[in-house]
C-alpha cells in the first residue's frame, strides 16, 4: 500500500512523503528551485558538486564516503534538472530501509542529518568554499557543457531549444553556458549559495517505509539552520501560446558529420501540464511520434525509410512539442514534408482504433512503471511540486484512459510549427 502526503515544514520548504514498503532502500532528496537565467544557471549547476566535496565534519571525499559507508553503503549524488523555466539543484540520497538494517538500527535520521550537513555546513576556508574544490568542479562543468556537442541527437534538440526560445528563460540550458561557467569565482559562488539558501523554495522528497511524522521530524531537525527570507523567489513559467513569427524559422549548422539531424519545434497553443486538455496532448504526442507504434516511427522511418530515427517529445511545463530525426542530407525536404504530413493525418482524424489504444497503453504503462522505480517517482513528484499539482500517476492514468479521438484531433489542431533546426555536413 502506498500513501502520499504533502506538507510545509517551514516557510518555503515543502515535503512530499511517499510511504511504501515496496522498496528495500529509501530515497531522500532536496531540491532548491530558482528561475533559470543566463546569469545564474551555471553557478546554480556548479553548487551541488562543490557542496558534495565535503562538510565541516567530513571535509573531503574520503571522509564523506566513510560516513556514507556507515549507513550501510548509502549515497548522496548531486542533481541538476530543468522543469520548464525552473532550475532545480540539490541532492538525492539513497540508503537501506530500516526494515532491512541489522537489529533496531534507525538510518533515516542519520541519513537526513548527513544530507543536511552537505547542504548547510560545507567545508570552508576563510568563510568561503575551498578554492581547489571550486576550481576543480568548475573545470568539470565547463567540460560537461563542451561535451554536449558530442551526442548529436540531443545536441540538435538543445540547439533547437536555444534558437526557438531565444529571449525566453526556457532557452537557457540547465548547465548554463561555457562563458558564464568559466567566469565563476569562489566569492561569486559563495554569494550565490547564500542567496539560494535564503530565497529559493525548497522541495523535499522521501520514499520509504517510515511514517510521515518521523520523516518530517528528521528533516526539520536536519534543516534547522536553513536561513529563510520573508519573500522567496518563486519561479514562474511562461507558456508561449503560438509561433513567434508568421512563418517557421529555419536554423542550419554545418559540422563534420555523416548523418543529418532534423529537429522541428511546435508550440502547443497553450496546452501544457496545467491545461484541461493535457491528457489529450499526451495521447496526441504518443500517436504522432512518442511510441514505437506512432505515425512517425511506422511511416517516416519504417515504411518510407526517410529517417534513421524519428520521434516526438512533449515539454509539458512549457507548451512545446519537438520532433527529433536523423536523415541523409539530401532527404531534408522529403523528410520534413512527411513529418508534417503525419501531423496533418492526426489533425484530420486519420487515427485507427489500434493507434489510439496503443498510445494510451504506452502512456499508462509508463506511468505505472514510474511507481516501481524510485528515481523516476522522485522526478515525477518534483515536477508535480514545481507545477503546484498533487495528481498521482494513477489519477493521471485514468484521465488518459478516457481521451477520445476527437480530443486528440483538437490537440493536434492547436500545434503550430515555430522553428526548424537542421544539422548538415560541411560539404552539403
Amino acid at each position: 500500500m502506498t500513501h502520499v502526503t504533502h506538507r510545509e515544514l517551514m516557510p518555503g520548504v515543502r515535503l512530499t512523503a511517499v510511504q511504501t514498503d515496496k522498496f528495500k532502500t529509501n530515497l531522500l532528496s532536496v531540491s532548491l528551485l530558482a528561475p533559470i537565467s543566463e546569469e545564474t544557471a551555471s553557478a546554480n549547476a556548479l553548487l551541488p558538486y562543490v557542496l558534495r566535496r565535503g562538510t565541516e565534519r567530513c571535509p573531503d571525499m574520503e571522509t564523506l564516503s566513510a560516513a556514507l559507508d556507515k549507513l550501510y553503503g548509502g549515497s548522496i549524488e548531486p542533481m541538476v534538472r530543468k522543469k520548464g523555466e525552473t532550475q532545480a539543484v540539490g541532492f538525492a540520497a539513497s540508503f537501506v530501509d530500516d526494515a532491512f538494517a541489522p537489529g533496531d538500527t534507525r538510518i533515516l535520521e542519520s541519513a537526513a542529518g548527513l544530507l543536511g550537513d552537505v547542504l548547510l555546513r560545507p567545508a570552508v576556508s576563510g568563510g568561503r568554499f575551498l578554492a581547489e574544490y571550486v576550481e576543480g568542479d568548475r573545470a568539470n562543468l565547463v567540460d560537461r557543457i563542451r561535451a554536449q556537442i558530442n551526442e548529436k541527437r540531443s545536441y540538435s534538440i538543445l540547439r533547437l531549444t536555444q534558437e526557438m526560445c531565444a529571449g525566453e528563460p526556457y532557452g537557457v540550458d540547465k548547465l548554463g553556458d561555457e562563458a558564464h561557467a568559466a567566469a565563476i569565482t569562489v566569492e561569486g559562488l559563495w554569494k550565490r549559495y547564500q542567496s539560494l539558501l535564503a530565497c529559493a523554495p525548497v522541495e523535499l522528497y522521501y520514499c520509504g517505509s517510515a511514517d510521515e511524522e518521523r520523516v518530517a521530524a528528521a528533516l526539520t531537525s536536519a534543516l534547522a539552520g536553513l536561513p529563510r527570507e520573508e519573500k522567496l523567489e518563486e519561479p514562474e513559467c511562461g507558456v508561449q501560446t503560438g509561433a513567434v513569427c508568421d512563418a517557421p524559422r529555419l536554423f542550419t549548422e554545418s559540422m563534420d558529420v555523416t548523418q543529418g539531424k532534423l529537429a522541428l519545434g511546435f508550440r502547443t497553443g497553450g496546452g501544457c501540464i496545467w491545461s484541461e486538455d493535457y491528457p489529450a496532448l499526451l495521447v496526441c504526442n504518443a500517436v504522432y511520434g512518442g511510441t514505437p507504434t506512432s505515425k512517425l516511427f511506422l511511416n517516416v522511418r519504417e515504411k518510407l525509410s526517410l529517417c534513421y530515427f524519428a520521434s516526438s517529445m512533449l515539454e509539458k511545463f512549457k507548451g512545446i512539442m519537438m520532433v527529433s530525426s536523423g536523415i541523409e542530407f539530401q532527404n531534408y525536404e522529403k523528410a520534413k514534408d512527411e513529418i508534417l504530413a503525419q501531423l496533418e493525418n492526426c489533425r484530420g482524424g486519420n487515427i485507427e482504433a489500434w493507434e489510439l489504444e496503443g498510445a494510451k497503453r504506452s502512456i499508462i504503462s509508463g506511468l505505472y512503471a514510474t511507481m516501481d522505480a524510485q528515481g523516476r517517482l522522485e522526478d515525477f513528484w518534483l515536477g508535480q511540486s514545481v507545477a503546484g499539482l498533487a495528481e498521482t500517476p494513477a489519477e493521471l492514468s485514468r484521465r488518459v484512459e478516457s481521451v477520445t479521438v476527437d480530443e486528440v484531433v483538437a490537440a493536434a489542431g492547436k500545434l503550430e510549427l515555430d522553428a526548424i533546426y537542421f544539422l548538415k555536413g560541411l560539404e552539403d
